[in-house]
């Protein structure tokens, strides 16, 4: 049997892991002038491993940007009045919060400096009720919230009640000033559970596997962020133009 080179089984590897298809895509990632199949990626790979899981991210992020890309307005277009900052700022910011996590509630701050920091960002809140029962009830009336031109109020108020429940909610819609007849209607429209299912499954597509997570020009980040990495987000989403 005849024995088999270390470029051989590294090739085997790769192509293993990733598939043809994504082997051959990687190519020009790895070594840009490389012709497919050449040896050159193989060497490549065998001097440097740290190159696949780089490569892969690479070509995770050029699928996450086209995905972006034909959704754009579903994901920077906010429901009514969900959003914050300048309405016309060269830069959005989506905020997939969910109401019951602590996480999106220590991210606020952060978004209100980096708007006070940055006079030219927008920042856009989507629903993304994931971690409990309440968090879809939640979501559906900071959406009427929004439709009544009253996000803020209620999005404030119930992030600050503690931990979210059927009172908490309700304490909300009281405190905010909803309109509850009207507000319930909206609760049941097809607009409402259209917008919340819309960003389930873009979440799902963006490999979002959490809250919060951001969208910043065409990348996806994830968690609780502090502020220099949103602001160098915002500036790589802005020099990207």
């Amino acid at each position: 049997m005849k024995p088999f080179s270390l470029a051989w089984f590294a090739s085997l590897v790769v192509a293993a892991l990733l598939g043809a298809g994504a082997f051959a895509l990687l190519q020009p990632l790895v070594v840009p002038s490389a012709a497919p199949g050449s040896a050159s990626v193989r060497e490549a790979i065998l001097a440097d491993p740290a190159i696949i899981p780089d490569a892969m991210e690479a070509l995770r992020s050029r699928e996450t940007g086209k995905v972006i890309a034909a959704n754009r307005s579903a994901i920077v277009d906010p429901f009514g009045n969900a959003w914050k900052g300048d309405p016309a700022g060269d830069v959005t910011v989506v905020a997939y919060m969910d109401y019951a996590c602590g996480y999106c509630r220590a991210s606020l701050p952060i978004l209100d400096q980096l708007v006070a920091a940055d006079a030219d960002v927008k920042i856009v809140f989507r629903e993304l009720p994931i971690l409990s029962e309440a968090s879809r009830r939640a979501a559906q009336w900071s959406l009427a919230a929004a439709e009544q031109g009253k996000f803020r109020q209620y999005h404030d108020i119930l992030f600050t009640a503690g931990q979210l429940s059927d009172a908490t909610i309700d304490a909300a819609i009281a405190r905010a000033g909803l309109d509850r007849v009207r507000g319930e209607r909206v609760v049941r429209s097809e607009a409402v559970q259209a917008e919340i299912q819309r960003n389930l499954a873009l979440a799902g597509q963006l490999g979002m596997t959490g809250t919060p997570a951001w969208v910043v020009g065409d990348r996806v980040l994830s968690g609780a962020l502090p502020l220099q990495a949103m602001q160098s987000a915002v500036a790589s989403a802005r020099s990207a133009g």
